[in-house]
């Protein structure tokens, strides 16, 4: 059983990174495998609708020059995918939206290969925006047939400078609820 998280922030030890881990750490409090990765602030190519994925039908992007191909594998092999952002005027971070594009395209082309693994989408915002983030890339996990579960509130913190969200209470509540139930739901599915 495992869970792996992919950081959109390019904020290493950032806000999104703390409350990955504040999840990341629930779900392996409960005996699951956790691995978190660093996306934002890496050179990810986006989607060029080539549709060679769809021809190729090898579960890979035929853009081989950043992560994303490494990323799919880590998606394929985990029984749980998180994804998080801190909102950048109202949506995701070019690097989280890129990575979606492109694996969302290869499930796609390969028979919907996501399907019924556990998604969950992670956000946090200084005012506002957080919402759109989590809608967008709950949008993948849906279109991708994946399992989406909820929480006691919507999945987001808030905080601007690295460290505020930890301020955040319910935030970081919600993270731990959503941890539980992602176990759960891992272990109901097994």
């Amino acid at each position: 059983m495992k869970v792996v998280a992919f950081n959109g922030s390019p904020r290493k030890g950032g806000n999104t990174e703390y409350m990955l881990r504040t999840l990341l750490d629930t779900i392996a409090a409960e005996g699951i495998e956790t691995e978190l990765v660093q996306v934002g602030g890496r050179k990810i190519h986006g989607c060029t609708a080539c549709c060679r994925c769809k021809e190729n039908q090898d579960k890979k992007c035929v853009i081989d020059v950043d992560m994303v191909n490494e990323c799919i594998a880590k998606m394929l092999e985990a029984d749980g995918i998180i994804m998080g952002s801190p909102s950048y005027f109202s949506g995701m971070t070019s690097e989280m939206k890129a990575l979606i594009d492109r694996a969302g395209y290869v499930s796609s082309a390969n028979g919907r290969m996501f399907a019924r693994k556990i998604g969950a989408a992670v956000s946090v915002h200084r005012r506002g925006g957080a919402v759109n983030v989590m809608d967008q890339i709950n949008h993948m996990f849906l279109i991708s047939r994946m399992i989406v579960p909820g929480s006691t509130y919507w999945n987001f913190g808030v905080g601007r400078e690295i460290g505020t969200v930890g301020a955040d209470e319910e935030g970081r509540a919600n993270m731990e609820d959503l941890g539980k139930t992602i176990a759960w739901l891992i272990k109901k599915l097994r």
